[in-house]
């Protein structure tokens, strides 16, 4: 699988080709075209139906290959993060637009799980090689954290961080409203070295 990208950073489109008989998977209703031959089969379950996307598509080539064009419902970026097998990603639930069967979600991260305690919270944990692609509601910036830096990101921008940064979460006012759903009245405190990736404009 192949990523390609096109009319960035505003109304970002991703082409994914297909090698013959390779599938990817999707947000429903995110499919622009695709080249002939190409099926589309509905999961009856998917983590996405947790966050109001739906059931996942499963889009699968022919035997000659093909593609899928791919956009998210607003305007924003789409952003390609490469998986290499040996780094982790914790990834904003809303950002998620397509992955291959390669790229997996590990239900119940035990780092996820420390930082939520026993709620659902706002990131799930992804491993596996290959290309994740993301929707961003804004531009993507990758913020450098050297070693022993620390920064401190608004949940609604984060995108992804690699398991390799330090992460930790926090009321912004203990006395004031929280969510752990949607990171509403929380910050998150980083720790270096590694990059942490933040989207320009806030999620919708």
């Amino acid at each position: 699988m192949q990523v390609h990208t096109r009319h960035t950073p505003a109304f970002g489109v991703a082409r994914i080709s297909l090698a013959p008989g390779e599938a990817v998977q999707a947000v429903p209703g995110t499919l622009i075209a695709n080249s002939f031959g190409v099926t589309e089969v509905q999961q009856a379950r998917g983590g996405l139906r947790a966050h109001g996307k739906g059931s996942p598509s499963v889009f699968t080539a022919p035997k000659e290959g093909g593609w899928v064009d791919l956009a998210p419902e607003g305007p924003g970026d789409v952003y390609p993060l490469e998986f290499d097998g040996r780094t982790g990603w914790n990834v904003a639930k809303q950002a998620f637009l397509a992955r291959p069967s390669t790229v997996r979600v590990d239900a119940g991260w035990q780092a996820l799980q420390a930082l939520f305690g026993s709620d659902g919270g706002f990131l799930e944990h992804y491993s596996g090689t290959g290309p994740l692609v993301l929707a961003c509601a804004g531009p993507v910036d990758a913020l450098t954290i050297e070693a022993g830096e620390l920064i401190t990101v608004r949940p609604q921008y984060l995108l992804a961080y690699p398991d390799s940064v330090q992460c930790r979460l926090r009321a912004l006012d203990p006395a004031g409203p929280q969510s752990i759903r949607t990171g509403d009245g929380l910050a998150l405190d980083f720790a270096g070295p590694g990059t942490v990736l933040v989207q320009a404009r806030k999620s919708r």
